[in-house]
This record gives structure tokens, C-alpha cells and sequence, in this order.
């Protein structure tokens, strides 16, 4: 059964270009991750200054592993710009949230194409 992790950031309005930029950089670091399904950044649109990170995971092992592993060496080895000098956080908070997908769909009519 996937697992759904979802990361609420939260962002000051000065620190949102920083943030984007940052994960536009980081593309295709979750990408190639064993178990790694989908991956969304959410930018607020009006009312809170939280962005939304959703992945989904095949299991919780697969995510334990990219955490562990590519994640960790992601922000804590200086990859970046700043010349691979430590960044500070764009965010000033963080909050992981987990799911298990128990029910999901999609949109009918697009099996086989046209």
C-alpha cells in the first residue's frame, strides 16, 4: 500500500522565490529514488504563508531509505548555490505529515487513447 508524505513549510513571503528556486534546482534528486511514485510542490494562493510538499512512496521502507539517503546528503552537504556553502532554511517551520492511501481514482475514458 503507498504512503503519501506531506511536508508543511512554512514560508515568509520574502523567503517563497528562495524556496522555489531551490527545489526547481533539486528537480530530479527524488526522481530515481527505489519506491519513489509522485512528487508536488503547493504554493499557497491566498490566506497562509504554509507550502505543501506531497510525495507518495510505494511503503514507508522505500521513504525511510530516500530520507536516509539522498534526502540527508541533499541538505546537510551544501549542494546548492552559494558555491556548496550551507544555505540557511527558507522556511521557518516545519511539520511532516504521513498518510496511507486506502482509496484513490482516476480519470475515466483516457485507457487506450483516442
Amino acid at each position: 500500500m503507498s504512503v503519501v508524505k506531506i511536508n508543511v513549510l512554512t514560508v515568509p513571503a520574502e523567503q517563497r522565490e528562495t524556496l522555489e528556486k531551490r527545489f526547481a534546482s533539486r528537480a530530479h534528486a527524488v526522481e530515481n529514488s527505489d519506491g519513489f511514485e509522485w512528487f508536488e510542490l503547493l504554493r499557497p494562493v491566498e490566506g497562509t504563508d504554509t507550502y505543501l510538499v506531497y510525495t507518495r512512496w510505494r511503503d514507508e521502507e522505500s521513504f525511510q531509505a530516500w530520507m536516509e539517503g539522498p534526502m540527508k546528503a541533499a541538505h546537510h552537504g551544501g549542494g546548492g548555490e552559494g558555491g556548496g556553502q550551507p544555505q540557511r532554511p527558507a522556511a521557518s517551520g516545519s511539520t511532516l505529515w504521513s498518510f496511507e492511501v486506502v482509496q484513490q481514482a482516476a480519470p475515466k475514458g483516457n485507457e487506450g487513447g483516442a
